[in-house]
């Protein structure tokens, strides 16, 4: 099979690159030819912001551009990963004017929520959720800019009007039944979702937890649950040192966190085959997310490494963790819960030596690479036999 894949870069790279690169890989093992298209935006500082505010909405460029590229190259399929905002829905027309079916996973809520996150001022906020996205707008919620807001509600409003979501694309790939709901409620059509989970190529070996620390991986950001993380460390009073892996707008919390209390440090970024390792020596890994996060990728490399997941439950990733079996949840936003549950695990050490091996299983059962690659040629295969 020859497929084309899709994805506009962000400026600070994070899960999604790393499936966009991982999953082209995985086709590519088993023998199908994969043409990778895509833009950065870290280009985006040339662009006007009136220009920008255009592409976003139609790139015809692009739209030109990729109609060219499936002539030349006649692919089968078209799968996107991110379009936002220099590809833009556009591209999805052109796989579509040129005959090709066209495949959207689904890393976050851009189609429904101006930040993609339904997260404002540190709590959950739905109020876009299903309708004209004027609230976002009123509050600047992409990037604190009501500028910037209005042009991604623009693209939101433009596209669910013009009949984007239910007539160019052919099946959306969503990673839980959490964010499944969450899609349908906002209008996108049940009948074109598709439900695969994530995974990880090539998976890593497990490792024994016998570095003394817990860990936190991923962007330092509010809606990561860094605030509660902190403040739970705080309670607990060194009890268990803290590695914090990642980077983002909350780095100076970090920072002065670390200065404070001298059980956390603070690694900053670190290449992949670095984080394995790094993970896979933790006594368990804290997901304190706040917001409904669509899978969870980084619990999955931790359950690779038999690393325990101590997670918020909410959203998605209170799908992945069975408590006290796989790791621990706790009650979102709340430091109080998350310090217990700590202290409830280094009171219990047999019990967490069972979740390592637990998590371990739970990866193999569910997120190996080949069990997601047949998922992935039975959602292509389907969509081609329309």
């Amino acid at each position: 099979m020859r497929i084309l894949t899709i994805h506009n870069y962000y400026q600070q790279p994070g899960g999604e690159e790393q499936i966009f690169a991982t999953e082209s890989a995985l086709l590519e093992s088993h023998g199908h030819e994969v043409i990778r298209y895509t833009l950065d935006n870290d280009d985006i500082a040339k662009v006007n912001p009136l220009l920008l505010a255009k592409k976003t909405l139609w790139n015809g460029k692009v739209y030109r551009d990729l109609r060219s590229l499936i002539r030349e190259q006649k692919p089968q399929i078209a799968h996107f990963h991110n379009t936002f905002p220099l590809i833009s829905p556009s591209a999805y027309y052109a796989a579509k004017d040129e005959g090709v079916a066209v495949v959207q996973t689904l890393h976050n809520y851009r189609l429904l929520c101006p930040n993609a996150l339904f997260f404002r001022e540190g709590r959950i906020c739905e109020d876009c959720l299903g309708k004209v996205p004027i609230s976002g707008i009123i509050h600047g919620c992409y990037r604190n800019s009501r500028s910037a807001s209005a042009m991604t509600a623009a693209t939101i409003s433009f596209h669910s009007l013009l009949g984007t979501w239910s007539n160019a694309v052919d099946t959306f790939i969503v990673y839980s039944k959490f964010a499944v709901d969450k899609f349908i409620q906002g209008g996108l059509p049940a009948e074109k979702i598709s439900f695969k989970t994530n995974f990880l190529h090539p998976a890593p070996e497990p490792d024994n937890g016998d570095g003394g620390y817990a860990l936190f991986v991923g962007r330092l950001s509010v809606e990561k649950g860094l605030g509660v993380m902190l403040d739970a460390w705080r309670q607990l009073e060194g009890k268990i040192p803290l590695k914090i892996l990642g980077d983002g707008p909350m780095a100076s919390l970090v920072t002065e966190a670390a200065k404070e209390m001298p059980e956390i440090e603070w690694l900053g970024r670190r290449p992949l085959e670095e984080v394995y390792k790094i993970v896979g020596k933790a006594a368990f890994l804290v997901f304190p997310s706040e917001w409904f996060e669509t899978f969870g990728r980084v619990a999955i490399e931790a359950f690779a490494k038999g690393t325990p997941v101590i997670a918020s439950n909410i959203g998605a990733i209170s799908e992945l963790i069975e408590h006290q079996h796989n790791g621990m949840l706790f009650r979102p936003s709340n430091p109080t819960d998350l310090a217990e549950q700590i202290k409830w695990l280094l009171a219990h050490p047999q019990e967490l030596s069972q979740m390592r091996l637990n998590a371990r299983n739970e990866f193999d059962a569910k997120y190996t690479a080949e069990d997601n690659y047949k998922r992935l040629i039975e959602i292509y295969q389907t969509i081609l036999k329309k």
